[in-house]
């Protein structure tokens, strides 16, 4: 397989070089509007042939597009900040490649129930094309990174194999992560962390179908395994809940971040100045997102890892009946950062993001997964993909509950 990754930040960096080991991934191109990041991930992993650099601007369809047709390649793999999904999205589209991301494209809240109702909904400018991408036999796996991705995996095993009927598929992740030297240091994109913390919470219903609630609504204490702990989750807009009502049944799918009060407080406090703003605005006579500058301001997640220690817990709660019996279900990754840093120098929460979209790609590489149109990771046996997780030093994990 051929592929141009765009974006090299912290979970790009991480995917080549957890590539860089595997015989099918034949080339790689390492692209980013920051050429000389993308030359600095190069010299960290070596093999210039194999991992070529370029510089590109991730808005310009055209240009990805070109790049991708430059190289041939089989496949573009959006690593940057979803506010670029759709146009990387069309560039694989009008290059007649596959396309795979690890979150899908952005919503719109609901313009006068916002807490209520769901405006334009994670994925559906994706979804609204999925027909084309079907007439031209070429596959958008979205959403394939660990939430939304191994989590949604998970919710297809579980689906498949531990359960005859399920009540809820609850995504919960949670972590003990610390950062030394830094009064307040996100272990992820901030970007991405502002835009699913701050946008109204999702929640399916079989009987209401998709709603939405405040920001950090219905709190639970969630008890996190291998000496994690509990951990109070609450509502966060995520993917998860867009793609399982898709593919499975169930009666209700939720998503519950353990974000802790005092990140709640910043994240409250950056909307109440509208520090949270994804648009531009005047300031003098420079043009800027005030996102985009509180993003400038903290510490770049790629480079916190040696400051790093503690784990990071991704999984999926699932309830619901076997043979006649309720039962309750958690399928979770654990990632500690001194391992993740000891095998690739990517610290914990972009390692345990990486290594999903390269499981993906060697699963269609082979053709174990196929298909055409706008899926998610539901859509596929997961089976496969759950196999190959040891080999990529990521182990998985079934706990039983108390029901």
């Amino acid at each position: 397989m051929k592929v141009l990754l765009v974006g090299v930040g912290g979970v790009g960096e991480a995917i080549a070089a957890l590539g860089k080991a595997r015989p099918w991934l034949e080339q790689m191109v390492l692209a980013d509007y920051n050429l000389a990041r993308a030359k600095q991930v190069q010299k960290k992993i070596g093999s210039p042939k194999r991992f070529p650099v370029a510089q590109i601007d991730a808005s310009d369809r055209e240009a990805v597009a070109a790049l991708a047709r430059q190289y041939d390649v089989d496949l573009i793999m959006n690593a940057v900040e979803p506010v670029f999904n759709e146009s990387i999205f069309d560039a694989a589209f009008a290059a007649g490649t596959h396309y795979m991301d690890m979150a899908m494209s952005l919503s719109k809240p609901h313009p006068s129930k916002p807490y209520e109702r769901t405006g334009v909904k994670l994925g559906d400018y994706q979804f609204a094309r999925a027909k084309e991408w079907e007439r031209k036999n070429r596959l958008a796996l979205i959403g394939m990174g660990v939430e939304p991705g191994l989590s949604d995996v998970f919710a297809r095993y579980a689906a498949d194999h531990l359960f005859d009927e399920i009540d809820e598929i609850g995504v919960r992740d949670g972590a003990n992560l610390v950062v030394r030297g830094y009064a307040f240091a996100p272990t992820f994109s901030i970007w991405t962390t502002i835009e699913e913390c701050l946008n109204p919470p999702v929640i399916w219903d079989k009987a209401r179908g998709w709603y939405t609630t405040p920001p950090f609504s219905e709190p639970e204490v969630f008890e996190f395994p291998e000496g994690i702990g509990a951990l109070e989750c609450v509502n966060v807009e995520h993917e998860e809940v867009l793609l399982v009502p898709r593919y499975l049944k169930c009666n209700r799918v939720t998503f519950k971040y353990g974000l802790g009060d005092e990140f709640i407080g910043v994240l409250k406090t950056l909307r109440m100045l509208g520090l949270d703003n994804k648009e531009k605005i005047r300031v003098k006579d420079v043009e800027v997102a005030p996102r985009d500058v509180v993003a400038a301001c903290l510490p770049n997640p790629a480079t916190l890892g040696d400051k790093m220690s503690g784990k990071t817990c991704a999984g999926t709660f699932v309830t619901g009946v076997k043979n006649g019996k309720r039962r309750a279900v958690y399928l979770y990754q654990v990632a500690d950062n001194k391992k993740c840093m000891r095998r690739i120098g990517s610290q914990a929460v972009v390692a345990q993001t990486a290594f999903n979209p390269l499981i993906a790609m060697e699963l269609l590489d082979k053709g174990i997964w196929r298909g055409a149109g706008v899926h998610g990771p539901e859509f596929f046996d997961p089976v496969p993909f759950m196999k190959l997780m040891r080999s990529y030093g990521f182990p998985y994990k079934i706990q039983e509950r108390a029901v």
